[in-house]
């Protein structure tokens, strides 16, 4: 038990390290945590750490998906449907079967067996990548794409994965029959998911106490995931399923203060979860080189390349074909969903990344089949794996800043934005409008005194003065008057504490002072940001 706290403390200060580390070199963290890893597995001395793919599958992976499935945009991921439904289900069927063919015809696996390696290598992560391209402000409809991928493309590798080691098990695969399966799988997650969010939201509108409230939350991505998954689906889309009802129906349900603690708490638990799983992906190294001492390097280098160049190109076939040739098929589509130029086909082909999900499935490869012989092939598939997510993770991710230049989707981007700012300005304007009609009409009705209804409209107004009247030096001065907020909010803070220490006011009073200093410290540093919201 020390040894594993121990073990623990060392990953979080490698995470905090390689975070400020990231920061400063402007990198993803994700990829020095990956690289990070691959060093510490290869320290003389330090433990070996294994990752047990039902930890990946069953604890860590069911929060990722959920937090991911609420903070995305149901009108946005159904406007997006068909781009999103050809890279989650498309895409990954492709590629797998990609894979299959030249796992069988050059590295000589059977059929079932290439199959199993497809399916594994073929959905990405996109953690890594998204992580790049808000930094980089990539246009909003990129990044829609690209998070509800990430949303539903496991869900599909994982039902291709298992009906592929049945097949190595048994020996005999029906397409017909897995097809049925795969479909009545897809309704019934679908189904479950959003009931499953349903009961979520009405549990927590009962319980009306955020500590409750939150470790609802907590329990209902497992929920959603771990019923279907233990009745052989994947849990993947009921997940997804969930995190979208509640992203659509819940913000009128959820009270603020359950929000506000609730933002806290769940970017603390994703920050940790997904540090942690790059990290131990990393540190797989060790483990994996002993299981592969067999091998040539020769062999082990040749499958590993192979399969990484099969997996990207793969990507990149599918990409541009499933973006172009349903729009001259279909002239409506056309006329509605214009084709848009070929840079971001290109950008999302390029950002196949492989993750953590595609290792765990890899250990989750069963030693031995029906009859008792070893699962064939199985430690160089794991080696094949681990290399795959090396090489797109480290050579695509650092090359990904220069694409996105190269493309010019940067300034795409920042015109984006723009225009994104300018139409929420009018609507926080029109919304400010719409409730002086109404505060007016409630000092009628309600005969308030003249103080409290001068309140109440000095309230409204310093909401509409915060507004900048354009874009161009609007936003300048907002960012400047915010930056001298915070000096006044901090001298405040700093005269609290004198006078607590005077003891003129006690540890409670100073507690809830400070609390709403925070919240307004908070709310105005994200007014002050570039890509951040006016709330």
């Amino acid at each position: 038990m020390t040894a594993i706290a121990q073990t623990i403390l060392l990953m979080m200060a490698v995470l905090a390290a390689v975070a400020v580390a990231a920061k400063r070199l402007h990198v993803a963290p994700s990829i020095l945590l990956v690289v990070a890893g691959v060093g510490m597995a290869l320290i003389p001395g330090l433990p070996k750490v294994q990752l047990a793919p039902e930890l990946v599958l069953l604890v860590i992976l069911p929060p990722l998906i959920y937090s991911a499935g609420v903070a995305m945009s149901w009108r946005e991921f159904r406007f997006n449907l068909r781009p999103i439904a050809l890279l989650a289900f498309g895409a990954v069927v492709f590629t797998t079967c990609a894979i299959a063919a030249a796992a069988h015809y050059l590295l000589h696996f059977d059929w079932a067996v290439g199959f199993v390696l497809g399916a594994i290598v073929a959905p990405p992560d996109v953690v890594a990548p998204l992580a790049i391209a808000r930094r980089l402000g990539l246009p909003r409809r990129l990044m829609v794409v690209l998070e509800g991928e990430g949303l539903a493309n496991d869900a599909t590798a994982l039902i291709l994965y298992r009906f592929a080691v049945v097949a190595v098990s048994l020996g005999t695969f029906s397409p017909w029959q897995a097809s049925g399966t795969f479909a009545a799988i897809v309704v019934g997650e679908i189904i479950y998911g959003i009931g499953v969010g349903w009961l979520s939201l009405r549990l927590r509108k009962w319980a009306r106490e955020p500590r409750v409230e939150i470790t609802l939350s907590l329990m209902t991505p497992y929920l959603a995931y771990w019923v279907p998954e233990h009745f052989g689906g994947s849990g993947v889309l009921a997940t997804v399923a969930c995190g979208l009802y509640v992203s659509w129906i819940g913000p009128r349900l959820i009270p603020s203060g359950t929000r506000l603690q609730g933002i806290f708490f769940w970017d603390l638990i994703i920050y940790l979860i997904e540090g942690f799983v790059f990290l131990l992906t990393g540190l797989q190294a060790r483990t994996l080189i002993e299981q592969v001492q067999v091998f040539s390097l020769n062999e082990l280098l040749y499958a590993t390349m192979l399969t990484t160049a099969i997996a990207i190109a793969a990507r990149f076939i599918w990409v541009f074909p499933a973006t172009y040739v349903p729009r001259w098929l279909i002239p409506s589509l056309a006329k509605r969903d214009p084709a848009p130029p070929w840079q971001g086909p290109f950008l999302l082909g390029f950002t196949g990344v492989r993750g953590v999900v595609s290792l765990a499935a890899a250990l989750a490869i069963p030693y031995t089949i029906a009859n008792g012989q070893p699962f064939p092939h199985r430690d160089l598939i794991l080696f094949i794996t681990f290399g795959v997510i090396v090489l797109t993770l480290v050579g695509q991710g650092l090359m990904l800043p220069f694409v996105v230049q190269w493309l010019g989707l940067t300034k795409l981007g920042k015109e984006e934005h723009k225009h994104e700012i300018r139409d929420e300005l009018e609507a926080r304007k029109a919304a400010l409008k719409e409730v002086k009609k109404r505060l007016e009409k409630a000092i009628k009705d309600h005969e308030l005194p003249n103080e409290a209804a001068d309140h109440l409209r000095t309230r409204n107004e310093g909401r509409l003065q915060i507004l900048p009247a354009n874009l161009t030096e609007g936003l300048y001065q907002m960012r400047r008057t915010a930056a001298l907020k915070l000096e006044l909010i901090a001298a405040e803070r700093d005269f609290i504490y004198e006078l607590l220490r005077n003891g003129k006011i006690t540890d409670e009073a100073r507690r809830r002072i400070e609390y709403e200093l925070d919240l307004e410290e908070a709310g105005v540093a994200n007014r002050g940001k570039d890509g951040g919201g006016w709330i």
